[in-house]
């Protein structure tokens, strides 16, 4: 099976309303600003962190940071209207953070989620003349280009898509430099697989190597940006990377009838098995996502059935959220809405939106207050509202930052 059923729901049968869709992100944003506190930020979730602990969750994937870059987004796209500008908090919520990563902040300080990147791309945001920020980006970006991750969430992919998103609201040549340079190692640490006969990168990742495809710390992952910032490679560097992108995410697609799926890791570790799961950070949704820019059409049947599967497998039972959520997997629907123009997509993305309001107010039941977090909580999953509103389908801090 190229999915576990055992982790997915019946869709439920409410139909779309946009009214219900904006009452909802209202009441998600309500609800943060009412709970934040300038000493904690906000209350930790039974499942963001060990029971009993009373540390502070900061990083942008699912602390403080991401819920504050979360409101401001959803303001700054009129979803919102907010009660407070949360940029006072970016420096000492910094500070805050490198005491969160520990004894792994020198290694670890320039990770696009989970480090001080995307504390000081808000910061930069806010005081653009501040050219000492800018310095700083760019030593952390410039550091970050050998990381053994070679993943998104701590590696040099996440800080090449840094430099991009830096590039594209600047124009500052020295970002662009950064992109290519980057783009120029990771390809040097492409490896081979005569089995698959495909290239792939290893992640030296929390004290283990894997070979992870995924969304989050695996190849399609770095595609991504490399798809995004196309036109700042030479024509042949490009044409490259595509034919490498498309053979790749082909050899390693597993079919199963007419739906397709791919296992977390291209060499499963030892005594595990392939893996198959049906969310953004591993499995289908991630790669309809990642690769919806793509311009070639290669892979367009692949897509198709990825979508007709997260379609088949329903709503996760694990909540509404984008990581591993039902609002990450509906993104892949309002992506091959954009991509093909087929209303069917819209539709099944705006199906997913009133499955998951009914899941975040369940949740809220069950717990007694909502999950502060943009990838893993309620905030983030306010943005799909929004996109789906709108038929937009930019994902967060993945597309736009």
């Amino acid at each position: 099976m190229i999915y576990d059923p055992a982790r997915h729901e019946a869709l439920h049968s409410e139909p779309w309303s946009e009214d219900r869709a904006l009452s909802a992100i209202r009441q998600i944003v309500g609800d943060a600003e009412a709970r934040f506190s300038p000493e904690r930020y906000w209350p930790l979730h039974p499942q963001d962190t060990d029971a009993g602990s009373s540390a502070l969750l900061t990083p942008l994937y699912f602390g403080a940071l991401g819920v504050m870059w979360a409101l401001h987004h959803l303001r700054d796209s009129g979803a919102a209207a907010l009660a407070r500008d949360y940029s006072a908090n970016l420096e000492r919520l910094q500070h805050d953070n490198r005491l969160w990563l520990g004894k792994q902040y020198e290694s670890s300080k320039g990770a696009y989620l989970m480090g001080d990147t995307p504390c000081l791309l808000m910061r930069y945001a806010s005081d653009p003349a501040n050219m000492a920020i800018a310095d700083e980006l760019d030593n952390l970006i410039a550091a970050n280009i050998d990381h053994p991750t070679r993943e998104l969430m701590w590696g040099a992919p996440g800080t090449m898509l840094a430099a991009l998103f830096l590039y594209e609201r600047y124009g500052d040549e020295r970002w662009a430099k950064w992109f290519r340079k980057t783009a120029l190692q990771l390809w040097a640490q492409l490896q081979w697989s005569d089995e698959f006969a495909c290239y792939y990168w290893t992640q030296d990742l929390y004290g283990n190597r894997a070979t992870y495809l995924d969304a989050v710390h695996g190849f399609v992952a770095t595609a991504s940006p490399l798809i995004r910032g196309r036109a700042l490679l030479e024509a042949a560097e490009w044409s490259a990377w595509q034919d490498c992108i498309i053979n790749t995410i082909s050899r390693t697609a597993t079919w199963q009838d007419d739906r397709v799926n791919w296992r977390a890791c291209l060499v499963p570790p030892e005594g595990t098995g392939d893996r198959f799961l049906m969310q953004f950070s591993h499995g289908a949704p991630g790669f309809v996502i990642c690769l919806g820019g793509l311009p070639s059409s290669a892979l367009d049947s692949l897509l198709l059935a990825a979508g007709e599967t997260i379609w088949t497998a329903g709503p996760l039972r694990k909540g509404s959220n984008l990581c591993h959520g039902t609002g990450g997997n509906g993104y892949a629907f309002l992506k091959l809405y954009h991509r093909t123009g087929d209303n069917r997509w819209l539709d099944r993305a705006r199906s997913f939106a009133m499955h998951g309001i009914a899941q975040v107010e369940a949740d809220w039941s069950k717990y007694g207050q909502g999950r502060y977090s943009l990838w893993t909580g309620d905030v983030g999953f306010a943005i799909y509202l929004w996109h789906c509103v709108h038929a937009t389908h930019l994902f967060p801090t993945l597309d736009v930052f």
